[in-house]
């Protein structure tokens, strides 16, 4: 019952781009593949065009006909209650029981309904159809819906809440087959930790689309990645971490081999230039030469001009088919974040109390700090930031004289819409380092509007200023948001080295495993060091 998914070089044109570009994949049963990719590689388009909502303009997908697709909006009404969503989760289990019990009845009057039996009988098993009630409530538990009343209606329910109602109609439906499209938005550790053992319990194939390191880890059996490479996109056997290390391995080989073929293209012209050069200017024969020179010269032309039309074809083979050099990956390389004299404190707070939000007995912020600020959301962790750059005012805050703050917030918007990237970034006093270096915008974006790029574009910007102009006291409010996981990873190496101080506001649960400084927690409005 049980059938792979599979696609056959899709092409997918938007506007004017290629998104898809015979992208080709297969996903067996058992097979939990993980889509990483840099914004705009195509990943949401990819699941689309497999769950049939979106058609390829080329190629052919063969898809199980019980297939579960997660993106995100719910496709439900607004009016629908919380009932109603589960009970379409529970329908698919419900009707194979029913249908097992309408063909048992008929089984003893004809044997000829035992392989419609078999069938229904497999399909429930793949469901587990006799413990889907039960499940319901683990998944709804599991997921922080728990406290939800089932008589509530979607547009009542919080946008975190609407997501991870159709995460659990998902899961408690046990689909054949499950694409899912960042399933851990709106998820905190718990429930990150919950869905993973879902996901790794179920029966066929999935295929995830995720910025989420920790999940690709914890789940992935391979890893798919839609950056450009020599030969298209790349699958990797294993979870996230193995794929970093096959990753660098396959890119020095990119880079050695675009370098030798190179190098062999600029030797072919070199040569060209020279034998051409002796072949045509002969000299005439000497006289004691004047017997055999005929005989002599022909053979030595004959052998020039056969080497020349051997190089000019391996050249002409080579220049249409060359390995193209391997796009500069995105970088993240501040030169260093300035900072004042040594063991000086930027920014003290003293019984700082932000009413109904945030309330912070002591803390001392060095120049040389490296802080990570932890808590779920809406515990006080971006009032935190803000009150740490002035920006929101309440007694108790003694801040260095002529402290320069920057601050990365979670909801970019800049002032000029109308003006390009390019020169936004220069307008902020950033032009000194070449946008294009940093490696945060792709060229194709930077002499845009800003007004059209997307949200994580201009959240790349505005990360882009602060690396080019560096302040003494760097805030970053969930910087993970909307960068690709290897963009994610540079950013965690560039965070420790340097003068300056770092205050980071993180969910991203990989980046909370792999931080080396120090940690303040907020839990209902109140900071504690951990």
């Amino acid at each position: 019952m049980e059938a792979a998914l599979v696609a056959h070089d899709l092409v997918r044109v938007l506007g004017d781009r290629r998104v898809l570009d015979g992208v080709s994949l297969t996903a067996a049963p058992g097979h939990r593949i993980g889509l990483i990719g840099e914004n705009g590689a195509g990943k949401s388009t990819l699941l689309r065009v497999l769950a049939g909502v979106d058609r390829p303009d080329r190629g052919s997908v063969e898809r199980p006909a019980d297939l579960g697709y997660l993106h995100q909006e719910m496709p439900f009404d607004p009016a629908a209650t919380v009932a109603e969503v589960v009970d379409d989760g529970l329908a698919g289990a419900r009707e194979d029981l029913a249908e097992l019990d309408r063909l048992g009845a008929l089984l003893a009057e004809d044997e000829g309904l035992f392989d419609a039996y078999s069938a229904r009988l497999e399909l429930a098993e793949l469901h587990d159809a006799w413990d889907a009630d039960r499940r319901a409530k683990i998944v709804l538990d599991g997921l922080g819906l728990a406290g939800v009343e089932h008589s509530r209606r979607l547009g009542e329910l919080s946008g975190g809440q609407r997501g991870r109602l159709a995460l659990a109609a998902l899961l408690v439906r046990r689909p054949s087959a499950v694409l899912l499209d960042e399933p851990t938005n709106h998820l905190d550790d718990d429930a990150a930790g919950f869905l993973e053992e879902q996901v790794r319990g179920l029966p066929g194939a999935v295929v995830v689309a995720s910025h989420d390191r920790a999940f690709l880890d914890a789940v992935c059996t391979d890893i798919v990645d839609l950056d450009p490479a020599v030969d298209g996109p790349v699958r990797f056997g294993g979870n996230y971490t193995g794929y970093l290390a096959q990753k660098r391995a396959d890119r020095a080989r990119w880079e050695r081999r675009h370098a030798e073929e190179q190098e062999e293209i600029a030797a072919l012209r070199d040569s060209l230039g020279v034998t051409t050069h002796r072949v045509a200017p002969d000299r005439g024969p000497r006289d004691h030469e004047k017997m055999g020179y005929g005989h002599r010269a022909g053979r030595v032309q004959n052998s020039i001009s056969r080497r020349v039309r051997n190089a000019a074809r391996r050249l002409a083979e080579l220049e249409h088919a060359q390995v193209p050099a391997p796009p500069p990956p995105l970088r993240f390389r501040p030169d260093a974040l300035a900072g004042p004299a040594p063991d000086e404190v930027l920014v003290s707070l003293r019984d700082v109390r932000v009413p109904g939000r945030l309330t912070v007995e002591r803390l001392d912020v060095p120049d040389t700090a490296r802080l990570l600020v932890t808590g779920e959301n809406g515990a006080g962790k971006s009032t935190l930031l803000h009150v740490l750059a002035g920006r929101i005012e309440v007694p108790g805050v003694r801040r260095l004289p002529d402290l320069r703050v920057g601050l990365l917030i979670q909801d970019t918007e800049f002032d000029s819409p109308d003006r390009t990237a390019r020169r936004t970034y220069a307008a902020a006093g950033a032009g000194a380092v070449p946008l294009e270096s940093l490696g945060l915008l792709g060229k194709r974006d930077v002499d845009k509007p800003v007004g059209e790029l997307s949200a994580g574009q201009r959240r790349r910007l505005a990360l882009a200023i602060l690396v080019a102009n560096p302040p003494q006291l760097l805030l970053l409010d969930e910087p993970t948001n909307h960068l690709s996981p290897t963009l994610c990873d540079e950013l965690e190496d560039a965070l420790g080295p340097g003068p300056g101080a770092i205050v980071v506001a993180a969910h991203d649960r990989r980046l909370r495993a792999r931080w080396r400084g120090g940690e303040l927690r907020v839990h209902n409005g109140r900071a504690e060091p951990v």
